[in-house]
């Protein structure tokens, strides 16, 4: 695969300060198919100073002509749309139509959206005597992981640059090669030299660095709940604000008046896509006692369908977690009624798509996140119950409610402890807040409610 050798600081692919580099690691065979430079702090602080030095004129550029270069950088990343899928394909390990339309399509459309988003939103407003300003809060240090590579960064680059902010981006050391990719678009957009910035590196190197600079504004992490808060209190210490998209454990509850195959077979779908790395996966399945025994075996025939239809986890290193807690699971009481730890394959980070019943609600497999091919299938006896265990968690990312009547679901949902709930299998919306309650996050991404977490208020009184 295509990769560069070093940094894209200053509107230029620099040399790296050092010499380490990174393995990227086919999925699927476990080839070693690029490699690309570990940043070190100066790298970072380079990069910083590069976007420090782009940030008033960028932030002095009006709204709808940022607009504009956001518009142009969508169009530059859609000419790009085949080798993105393919490059995300290759480190990731995802299977080609899903890479075409999630991994390449979703952020294509998210970054068309702030095109429009940048040259529509109210900057400014009148409250009484006062004119309230929103202004961009500076230079953004973006860490985003590998589930989702192109995806996190568009949902973190396009706001930032409609705020009127400069960014310098840290992508997760499995998937870098998308990220280069999208620096090469980004320059051919036409993005002002410094305006947006790539290192490449280690997290423990590099993320840290840049979490730690003094002049980085705004981090701005998506990740792990560990390593969220880490970072929470790294800004927190220099009174720094944050944006955490962190971890998840969301509930998928089924009323006994829905359609049940229909819910089941979606919640499914939901758990296995992407092979279970998927922070706001409906990884736990609440089915009324009545109805808990036809679910299961309804999600049983679904999951068996899988075997062959997703790709591999990210890494050994995941392959490994996601095996321990199947194993954990079974340890627990949980019985597997299909899947488990034996490897479809004999090459590969592969993890076969596991369903596990009986599941307690304290039990691990109903309390952490896998990040993986399994679903936990639950029984509730009625909903205050259900809403018990779907709450019953440090989570707070996202779910599901199944019901025959919509005002039933609705009536659930808006008791529900999460910051995105889908009504009977809803479908994804682009400029719809995505964020966490409680343990999974801080703020919001997407649409205009994105933006705004980008931009610190002033007011002017008359």
């Amino acid at each position: 695969m295509k990769a560069h050798d070093g940094m894209y600081i200053g509107g230029v692919w620099r040399p790296a300060t050092g010499a380490d580099t990174i393995a990227v690691v086919n999925p699927v065979d476990e080839q070693v198919i690029a490699h690309v430079p570990a940043g070190t702090a100066e790298d970072v602080d380079a990069a910083v100073v590069a976007a420090r030095a782009a940030l008033p004129g960028w932030a002095a550029t009006p709204p709808a002509e940022r607009g504009a270069v956001i518009g142009a950088l969508r169009d530059a990343l859609a000419a790009r749309k085949d080798e993105i899928a393919e490059t995300v394909t290759a480190e990731l390990g995802s299977p080609l139509p899903f890479s075409q339309t999630v991994h390449a399509g979703v952020p294509i459309a998210v970054a068309g959206s702030y095109a429009e988003i940048a040259a529509s939103y109210a900057f400014q407003e009148k409250i009484g005597n006062s004119t309230v300003l929103l202004e961009p809060v500076g230079v953004v240090g973006a860490i985003t992981p590998w589930n989702y590579p192109l995806h996190q960064i568009v949902a973190k680059v396009a706001p930032a640059l409609a705020a009127g902010c400069t960014v310098v981006l840290k992508p997760a050391e499995d998937t870098p090669l998308v990220a280069q990719l999208f620096a090469e678009a980004a320059h051919e957009a036409g993005v002002p030299a410094g305006v947006f910035n790539l290192v490449t590196g280690l997290g423990p190197v590099a993320g840290q660095a840049l979490a730690e600079h003094e002049g980085v504004d705004l981090v701005s992490f998506t990740g792990s709940t560990a390593v969220g808060k880490q970072i929470g209190a790294t800004a927190g210490a220099a009174v720094k604000p944050v944006a955490l998209e962190l971890g998840g454990k969301s509930a998928n509850v089924i009323l006994p008046s829905a359609d049940l195959a229909k819910a089941v077979n979606v919640g499914v779908a939901n758990v296995m896509s992407n092979s279970g790395q998927t922070c706001s996966a409906w990884t736990r399945m609440l089915v009324h006692a009545d109805q808990y025994d036809e679910a299961v075996e309804l999600a049983a025939a679904a999951a068996a369908k899988y075997g062959e239809r997703i790709g591999p986890v990210v890494n050994a290193k995941q392959q490994a977690r996601v095996r321990g807690y199947i194993e954990k699971g079974v340890a627990e009481g949980a019985r597997v009624v299909v899947g488990g730890t034996e490897p479809p394959h004999d090459k590969g980070y592969f993890i076969t798509p596991t369903v596990f019943a009986d599941v307690r609600p304290e039990m691990t497999v109903a309390q952490e996140e896998i990040f993986g091919p399994v679903l936990s299938i639950l029984k509730y006896a009625d909903e205050d119950e259900a809403l018990a265990i779907a709450n019953g968690t440090v989570y707070g990312l996202a779910g599901a409610v199944w019901a025959g009547d919509e005002a039933e679901a609705v009536a659930f949902a808006r008791r529900m402890d999460t910051g995105q709930v889908d009504i009977n299998g809803g479908r994804f919306n682009p400029r719809a807040p995505f964020g966490g309650y409680k343990q999974s996050g801080v703020g919001r991404e997407l649409g205009p409610h994105g933006l705004g977490e980008y931009l610190q208020t002033k007011s002017l009184q008359f």
